[in-house]
């Protein structure tokens, strides 16, 4: 399979980086993303009762942190007591998107800033999505807002026209193996008849050609979010698609939209393979906890291809 010449965007989930020891989505592990020259440096973020967004995954604060309760119902006050939770790590504070924002403008360089927004659930008034814009003003273009929730990404678009925003789909559609079982506590709740976690109605029944439904699919994703600049997509449903005869790449390209692979590290079985598959589609970002070595390994195998002309990012 060929290697195309330009090296896709490396992304570090939570402030990745191999060998650091920093726990995930803190100040230690963005500044030594930062040190490192990152490319794009993806965090978790949540909204708290006022003032600022707190850097975790979970919408209950003792998932992480010292903590307890909704990570929504807690205060900004609050949230600069709370110290990350045993066994990550032993009593560092927890950081909040405002000392993200500070350490980056501070810092300078060209690294992006990917902030995730784990807030869920559709806010009761238009003020914690003006305060995230507010807060990552000061980053200017080196920031993008992602989220599996169209809904807030839709109201940020009215609020903020210009700032990059990126959809990850799995809310309505994906793919994992069998052996890993369907959640049924998460959606989609099903898998259709494609043989992918769906719950839209057109899968109930195979009656087009798989990729003929993925086109299909692709198109009405695209109109959930306008002029969204990306898509986020778990890497074996980029995989499971190609069996189909369905290009992610090719189909959002032609509407101007970026594709990242999430989350493919250097470890995973057949990493060669898949590295070079997602490269030849065309993926332009790869989300991965450990991107030094990631970022390494795709340099070899473009290397040995002998097609490097352009290493690109």
């Amino acid at each position: 399979m060929p290697i195309r010449t330009r090296l896709p965007i490396i992304v570090h989930h939570k402030a990745s980086l191999d060998g650091h020891g920093a726990f995930p989505n803190s100040l230690q592990a963005v500044d030594a993303c930062l040190s490192a020259c990152a490319q794009v440096i993806e965090i978790d973020a949540m909204a708290l009762a006022d003032g600022d967004y707190l850097l975790v995954h979970d919408y209950r604060l003792e998932s992480e942190t010292t903590g307890y309760g909704l990570v929504s119902a807690c205060t900004e006050l609050s949230a600069r007591e709370l110290k990350v939770r045993s066994p990550f790590s032993s009593g560092d504070r927890v950081a909040l998107l405002s000392d993200v924002v500070s350490l980056m403008v501070a810092h300078g360089g060209l690294s992006r800033l990917q902030v995730d927004l784990k807030s869920v659930l559709p806010f009761a008034d238009d003020e914690p999505l003006r305060r995230l814009i507010r807060i990552i003003t000061p980053l200017g273009d080196r920031v993008t807002v992602s989220s599996i929730a169209d809904w807030q990404l839709r109201k940020l678009r009215i609020l903020a026209p210009e700032l990059p925003l990126g959809l990850d789909i799995q809310f309505y559609l994906d793919w994992r193996p069998t052996a890993e079982g369907d959640d049924l506590d998460s959606y989609p709740h099903h898998r259709g008849a494609y043989g992918f976690l769906d719950d839209h109605p057109l899968s109930l029944r195979h009656i087009w050609a798989t990729a003929d439904y993925l086109r299909d699919r692709c198109a009405v994703l695209l109109g959930l979010v306008p002029h969204v600049q990306s898509f986020y997509v778990r890497h074996q449903m980029l995989l499971q698609s190609l069996e189909g005869g369905f290009n992610w790449a090719a189909a959002l390209h032609q509407a101007g939209v970026q594709l990242d692979a999430w989350t493919l590290d250097a470890d995973t079985p057949n990493i060669d393979a898949i590295v070079r598959t997602l490269i030849a589609e065309g993926v332009d970002m790869i989300t991965t906890n450990t991107p030094v070595a990631l970022a390494a390994r795709i340099r070899s195998l473009v290397s040995e291809s002998g097609r490097l002309n352009d290493t690109g990012s």
